[in-house]
This record gives structure tokens, sequence and C-alpha cells, in this order.
């Protein structure tokens, strides 16, 4: 599967998102909700979730091994990037995958 875009929703919340996501596959699937978190060692990507009955949140899509796990925070992080220099917070950025 190819990444084909990847849209950019920057926050302005207080707190340590900092932007939502939705990334195509092939032009042909998308996953929404993809958060961009600044963490203590720099931004990282955390995976849509649901939180279940007994409390916890559990991914409700999420890469299977860690290569595409990489690839994928990669290129999200690189389109976040460029999104932070051209769009004001709050409107979508798309970034060609």
């Amino acid at each position: 599967m190819k990444i084909t875009d990847i849209r950019v929703r920057k926050v302005t919340k207080q707190g340590k998102m900092r932007a939502v996501v939705s990334v195509t596959f092939d032009n042909e699937f998308v996953v929404h909700d993809i958060k961009v978190i600044e963490g203590e060692r720099g931004l990282f990507i955390a995976m849509p979730s649901k939180k279940s009955a007994d409390g916890e949140y559990r991914d409700i899509a999420h890469p299977i091994n860690s290569d595409m796990r990489g690839v994928l925070q990669t290129q999200i992080l690189e389109a976040y990037d460029k999104a932070s220099l051209e769009e004001p917070e709050g409107e979508d950025a798309p970034v060609e995958g």
C-alpha cells in the first residue's frame, strides 16, 4: 500500500496533542484521527483509538509491523512540519504522499 494523501489539521488546544491527521492509502482507503503528540523525546504519532468498557484505550486501526509504523510516522511528521510552515492552525493542509 502506498500513502497517496496526508491531511494535517493542527490543533490550538493546550496540551501535548499538536495535530490530527487523515492518511489515504492508494487513493482508496483512509484512516482518520491519527494524532501527532509532543512527547519527552519529540513528536510521535498515536493511532486512532476507542475507550473500551474496562476504561482502557484500544487502537481501532494500526500498522502490523514496525517497518510500516516507521514509514507512516516519518511521512506524517514530514507532512506536519510542512503544514506548520504553510497553514494557520485549525485548517486542513493536504500534503501529497
